[in-house]
């Protein structure tokens, strides 16, 4: 399946995508799904930034999932850490395009120059972004318990980690 950058003409593809998952699912803590405008703001923050928005397409050249990273968190001590994020059409859940979208994502990022790669998974008991995770390499770093409430339930999150490149065995050059 093609996986390619992510582009402004595909911005209305990726917010129908997440709303789904934001109206339907625990995998984003989000309860109110964002307009076509404020995903075109978060897709530029991220380019602005040098991450990586990807898109997978199906054989008739639809969006079908889109994945992208950014830096954990704002602060400079976590420059070489990055989380990922992954969101597939409902259809096509379970046929291998989450997994071929975090590959290239792992891929990226580590030519970026991240060092860690963090999953922050809504729900412990989302098993298919557990398993992507794992089958890539991620181990288990953490759960938090009953940290949101989402659909009159608490929520768990669990957090996942992937070392890139030489990880923590060396400092990255300044």
């Amino acid at each position: 399946m093609p996986i390619r950058d992510a582009s402004l003409a595909d911005i209305s593809a990726i917010t129908a995508i997440y709303a789904h998952h934001v109206l339907h699912g625990t995998g984003t803590f989000e309860e109110e799904a964002p307009d076509e405008a404020e995903i075109g703001r978060r897709f530029e923050k991220g380019l602005a930034h040098g991450w990586n928005w990807l898109v997978a397409e199906n054989e008739a050249g639809e969006v079908v999932g889109y994945a992208y990273f950014a830096q954990f968190r704002d602060r400079s001590a976590y420059r070489f850490t990055a989380e990922d994020s992954i969101y597939v059409r409902d259809d096509v859940r379970g046929q291998g395009v989450g997994k071929a979208l975090v590959a290239e994502l792992l891929r990226r990022a580590e030519a970026a120059g991240f060092r860690q790669m963090l999953a922050v998974i809504g729900d412990s008991e989302n098993v298919s972004s557990i398993g992507l995770h794992l089958s890539l390499g991620f181990r288990q770093a953490g759960v938090l318990r009953a940290a949101g409430l989402k659909f009159g339930r608490w929520v768990d999150v669990v957090f996942m980690q992937k070392p890139l490149g030489e990880g923590d065995r060396a400092l990255p050059e300044a």
